[in-house]
This record gives structure tokens, sequence and C-alpha cells, in this order.
């Protein structure tokens, strides 16, 4: 499952990113590390971007971005 599949109030944790080159530094400066849990917070009006709470602050990504996390679903 990749992060883009998760909706509204759910969590996730990081498995691994897909994303290569520049990227996925930007990725993981932004903290998208393994292991990292991820709330989706809320979903703009369009649909996309997605605001996502993470390492204590809010980022948005665009879904293509988020479809280059695989994350596992946290109950």
């Amino acid at each position: 499952m990749t992060l883009d599949d998760l909706t509204t109030g759910e969590k996730g944790r990081v498995i691994k990113l897909l994303a290569h080159g520049p990227f996925k530094k930007r990725l993981l400066e932004m903290g998208f590390i393994t292991g990292a849990e991820v709330e989706v917070i809320k979903y703009a009006p369009l649909k996309d971007p997605v605001e996502y709470f993470i390492k204590g602050y809010h980022v948005s990504l665009r879904h293509e971005e988020a479809a280059q996390i695989e994350v596992e679903k946290i109950k």
C-alpha cells in the first residue's frame, strides 16, 4: 500500500521510498524515513494536494508524490 491509499484520519508507517534521485532526497529531508509514522490530516477541496502530519510538522504532497512512499497501515 502507498501513502496515497490512506484516507483522512488514518495513520501509516513508512516502509520504503520508491522514489529516486533528487525527489527521494527531498522526501528524506522532510522526514519520510523508514519507520516514521504519518497521519493524513485533510484533502484539499479538489482532492489534491493532501496534508500529512509527520515528525511534528505538516507537509503537503500531491497524489503522484505520495504514491512513491510505501506504507503499512497502523490500526
